[in-house]
């Protein structure tokens, strides 16, 4: 399962995002189905060509007669003063007061998304490892998030007292905002795509915690070709998760991470003007849908 896929460098065999479907025949056939697109008129893609310059040019290769436009990201495309929220959950914003109080790039954010269950076990290595590396924290715990308890009412004693006023705990967060925060200098993701573009775009190094689907491959990538975050495998244990909060929020390991991820956020920022890759595609976009009518 550690090993390498020789054609598909560099996911490992356990990388695969296999949770979609426990068949494996059954997941063969939603892959090829998917490079069988052909009655499609063409397809919008969330990504930058020069994000994953190898995967799109196969794709390309793939859906040769479909045309393909990569107007990523999409929610800064879409973003504007008076756009509606997009979140499932009511979002608590009482949290951007408390990142005010923080200073710059202390606060490592941490939400897992609106899907994945832990278990309180993992709650617990979680509470212990975020108190014990000293960082400040926003934490989203969602309700339903944690396995037979409300999450937030089953923190382990003594918890509150350690992390005292370096912790702000939330049910769901203005994720945008958050990530944009001056305050913030780390994401603890489940490295949905959406999530990993809003952190590449604002330039916050992650540290992946990946539960199904695509997550796994976007974690790979994350941390093993673009280099900006970690990856926490297997059990979590609270040293492992203090000792990885510390990689990447204060040691020399998180400022390159950190360097590597305000580069790529200055190369979305680029896609995004006027003659950009993203903006350019989006133009080409509305004139092929022009033509269609």
């Amino acid at each position: 399962m550690e090993d390498e896929i020789p054609e598909l460098h560099p996911l490992r065999f356990k990388d695969l995002p296999l949770p979609i479907t426990f068949d494996f025949f059954k997941f063969t056939q939603i892959i090829l189905n998917m490079y069988a697109i052909t009655t499609a008129s063409a397809v919008i893609w969330n990504t930058m060509p020069w994000l994953e310059p190898y995967e799109f040019t196969q794709i390309q290769t793939k859906l040769c007669k479909i045309p393909i436009f990569p107007i990523a990201p999409i929610h800064k495309i879409a973003s504007t003063p008076t756009s509606a929220s997009s979140s499932l959950l009511q979002e608590d914003s009482t949290c951007l007061p408390w990142l005010d109080r923080q200073p710059p790039n202390s606060v490592i954010y941490v939400s897992l998304g609106s899907l994945a269950v832990s278990t309180q076990q993992e709650l617990e290595e979680m509470a212990w490892g975020l108190a014990d590396s000293r960082q400040p924290f926003l934490w989203v715990i969602r309700p339903g998030s944690i396995q037979g308890s409300d999450g937030v009412g089953s923190m382990p004693k003594g918890f509150q007292e350690k992390a005292g006023d370096r912790a702000c705990i939330v049910q769901w967060a203005p994720q945008k905002e958050v990530l944009a925060h001056k305050a913030v200098g780390g994401f603890w993701s489940h490295c949905g795509w959406n999530s990993t573009l809003e952190s590449l775009s604002e330039g916050v190094p992650m540290l992946c915690r990946p539960y199904l689907g695509d997550q796994t491959v976007n974690a790979r990538y994350i941390s093993c070709v673009w280099k900006v975050g970690l990856t926490l495998e297997d059990r979590l244990e609270r040293n492992e998760v203090e000792r990885a909060i510390r990689r990447v929020m204060v040691e020399e390991e998180g400022r390159k991470m950190r360097e590597k991820a305000m580069d790529l956020k200055g190369r979305i920022e680029d896609s995004l003007r006027e003659d950009g890759s993203s903006s350019s595609s989006l133009k080409q976009l509305v004139d092929f849908i022009k033509t269609l009518y």
